[in-house]
């Protein structure tokens, strides 16, 4: 088929990164790649959800990656994965597991998931400030994006579950598959799971995962994983400064000691991203006036290995994310200089942290179990759908309440410009319709 009817296919289905900020994969795909990377690196401490599916469903994920390469102009694919995490899957490093399908080795370092970090060490090509992969002729999917991709091109089911792992400081971390839409609270009622009272619950890592409600938190089509943290351990203490507190404390304490420049994993790839000098920027009452004085925050992957080095208790990339805030509101951003050559640092690789030591840092190594998978699916009562559960336009809905509809019905359609239609995740009834979401209630 052609380029333009693989990504109606991959449109069609809703088909986003299944572990980022849920950019819609058909619009990775362009004329010029050569590289499909599969970012299998697991990127952050106790999460297993691409370990499992390596484990139990590397036949989809080599067919989604063959779908792939059979309708664009990729000639390989590297499925990337941490050397201890290939160890465990009895992997080796240039080992062929499909035609055109190598495994790569990753070094056991933190931020190894972060896609430039990762590019540059599967590939040696580096990604210029401020652009895309498709700029060095690569495309980076998840693997759970793979194996949603091999289900749309085989049958034309689009997204309608999600992988997650759920652990953290409970008995018994799993990893499991959930109706998109489906709250929280009944899915840990349904593994029988009690929040423990001196934890938070963090969608995503203890390092980049935002903390949640249990109470009012859905499993999107991006959730990774669900994480009990300890309130004690510095990942959830990291969390629970307001970005007003930590702004202030930005501006009385931070020494100008550059030690989260000299650790940050971008600088170290030569890009022109500085945290002590954005902290200083956002010092400046100018800022307000001249957001371009901050362009360089954009550049900024929010990993937290600024904020785990400070010494004075201080999160650069706090005060970034308050950057980028600005910066959106004008629609600015970075843009590397015309014929620029940018280097990675030659002492870069003795600035990457162990991911052993980066769990100690975070003070959740004693967490790190390898969950059980629950094969079966579970099964929702009720799903909340958002219009806008991707980057881009929202969906707009297409039925109305009172409407009977079944798992994987088109519930919504693409919104205009970059955007994607939405699908019923279980059989029922459509119980409310809005602009902002659609709640189906099962029959």
């Amino acid at each position: 088929m052609s380029l333009q009817d693989f990504k109606s296919i991959l449109q069609s289905g809703g088909i986003v990164g299944a572990g980022g900020a849920g950019f819609p994969s058909f619009a990775k795909l362009a004329e010029g790649a050569d590289t499909l990377v599969l970012n299998c690196a697991e990127c952050e401490p106790l999460i297993y959800t691409d370990y499992m599916l390596m484990r139990e469903y590397m036949a989809d994920i080599l067919e989604g990656a063959a779908a792939v390469m059979a309708n664009t102009s990729i000639q390989r694919t590297l499925l990337a994965v941490k050397k201890h995490r290939a160890d465990m899957l009895g992997l080796c490093d240039g080992e062929e597991l499909s035609s055109g399908i190598f495994v790569k080795c990753l070094p056991d370092v933190y931020p190894m998931g972060d896609e430039i970090q990762l590019i540059y060490e599967a590939t040696g090509r580096l990604v210029p400030p401020g652009a895309l992969p498709i700029t060095v002729g690569v495309i980076v999917y998840n693997a759970e994006t793979a194996c949603n991709i091999a289900a749309a091109v085989r049958g034309g089911a689009p997204v309608t579950q999600k992988w997650v792992t759920v652990a953290g400081a409970i008995d018994a971390p799993v990893v499991v598959r959930v109706p998109v839409g489906m709250r929280v609270r009944d899915l840990l009622k349904q593994l029988e799971i009690t929040p423990p009272e001196d934890c938070i619950l963090v969608d995503g890592g203890p390092s980049m995962g935002k903390p949640v409600s249990a109470a009012t938190a859905l499993v999107t089509k991006t959730t990774k994983s669900l994480l009990f943290l300890p309130r004690e351990c510095y990942a959830a203490r990291d969390k629970s400064v307001a970005l007003e507190d930590m702004l202030r404390r930005a501006a009385s304490c931070c020494c100008a000691c550059s030690r989260c420049t000299e650790m940050c994993p971008r600088n170290a790839l030569g890009y022109p991203l500085e945290p002590h000098k954005m902290i200083r920027a956002a010092n400046n009452a100018a800022i307000t006036e001249k957001p371009e004085m901050a362009l360089n925050a954009t550049l900024c992957c929010s990993c937290g290995v600024c904020a785990a080095v400070c010494c004075q208790d201080i999160s650069p990339k706090d005060v970034i994310l308050s950057l980028k805030g600005l910066l959106a509101k004008n629609k600015m951003r970075f843009a590397a200089e015309k014929d620029k050559t940018y280097q990675p640092s030659a002492d870069r690789k003795y600035h990457l942290i162990p991911s052993s030591r980066w769990e100690t840092m975070l003070g959740v190594k004693k967490l790190d179990r390898v969950p059980a998978l629950a094969e079966e699916p579970i099964a929702a009562a009720r799903v909340e759908l958002p219009m806008a559960a991707h980057i881009g336009a929202p969906s707009v809905p297409a039925v109305k309440v009172g409407d009977a509809v079944k798992a994987g019905d088109v519930i919504a359609t693409p919104g205009a410009g970059l955007s994607l239609p939405q699908h019923a995740s279980i059989d029922g009834v459509v119980e409310q319709v809005s602009e902002k979401k659609i709640i189906i209630k099962a029959r």
